[in-house]
């Protein structure tokens, strides 16, 4: 299953590669908005059509020691109420695709060890689109490299039989676009705090959309004491509830260093945009006891 400043460079006759430094890239790789599966890096982890926002542009690069070819194409994902995910043919009820209204350039990339390339995503006619949300992802998928026989996995079934295990790599992101005004509306509801001994406590939540567009941010989980000191307590990015989905449920370990007394106080949870001036989404207190 798919489930992600100043530089060097110098660019091809042929295509939009750069070749970036060892000490660019490693610093890309750092930031939060990249997913990165064997040797495939890809900047950013997902996109947005929304206004007059009409192309953008995703950054691949191989750091690998072998070149890579890559293809890129379109799949189709349902999310379950759990944010797992599972690959569908046909929209269910209320799911609009995107992959229709999208163009992307190039479609197959070859990347030498320490390169990267531009790709190229734009929308296409979403004038005729009615109001609403619509999402495909984009996946890159690692094309395996012909090995000879004596260089493959191989695993004996039998005296006569055997079966050659080839690795292939594949990432994908969600390429979202909005037409009209997004009403999008969550709460945090259903809070649970799980103790197991001698294991780290589980704080158990749940996200309910309302509207017509998804909703994306971060989780926070601040322990608030009976004298009002605040301690962190956890944290996740990129929570996603999509389309068509009501509910996301989920199950956040909380910190096991943060020596939490969590037999008074409450446990506040804060559901905000990722974005670096970050908008609060919904937040909801449970009172310890």
């Amino acid at each position: 299953m798919v489930n992600v400043t100043s530089f060097l460079f110098r660019k091809s006759n042929a295509t939009s590669k750069v070749v970036y430094s060892i000490a660019v890239l490693t610093s890309l790789f750092n930031t939060s908005f990249v997913y990165a599966q064997g040797d495939l890096f890809v900047n950013p982890k997902r996109l947005i059509f929304e206004g007059q926002k009409r192309s953008q542009e995703i950054i691949l690069a191989n750091t690998g020691k072998d070149t890579a070819r890559y293809v890129i194409s379109f799949i189709q994902i349902r999310m379950n109420d759990d944010g797992n995910f599972k690959e569908i043919e046909k929209p269910d009820s209320a799911q609009n695709f995107a992959s229709g209204s999208l163009r992307i350039f190039p479609r197959t990339v070859v990347l030498a060890p320490n390169e990267s390339q531009v790709v190229k995503v734009q929308t296409n006619q979403t004038n005729k689109l009615i109001p609403g949300e619509y999402r495909s992802h984009l996946y890159f998928r690692s094309l395996a490299k012909e090995k000879k026989m004596g260089d493959s996995i191989v695993k004996d079934i039998s005296k006569t039989l055997s079966v050659k295990l080839t690795p292939v790599f594949g990432i994908s992101i969600p390429v979202i676009i909005r037409i009209g005004e997004n009403d999008a509306k969550v709460t945090i509801t259903n809070l649970q705090l799980e103790e197991v001994p001698k294991a780290t406590p589980v704080l158990k939540l749940r996200l309910n959309r309302t509207g017509n567009m998804s909703v994306y941010g971060d989780i926070t989980i601040d322990y608030v004491s009976s004298s009002g000191k605040i301690t962190k307590a956890g944290f996740i990015k990129g929570v996603s509830v999509y389309t068509p989905n009501k509910i996301r449920d989920l199950n956040i370990t909380l910190d096991d260093k943060a020596a939490l007394n969590l037999k008074i106080g409450k446990m506040r949870v804060t559901y905000a945009t990722s974005a670096s001036k970050s908008v609060k989404l919904a937040s909801e207190d449970l009172t310890l006891k």
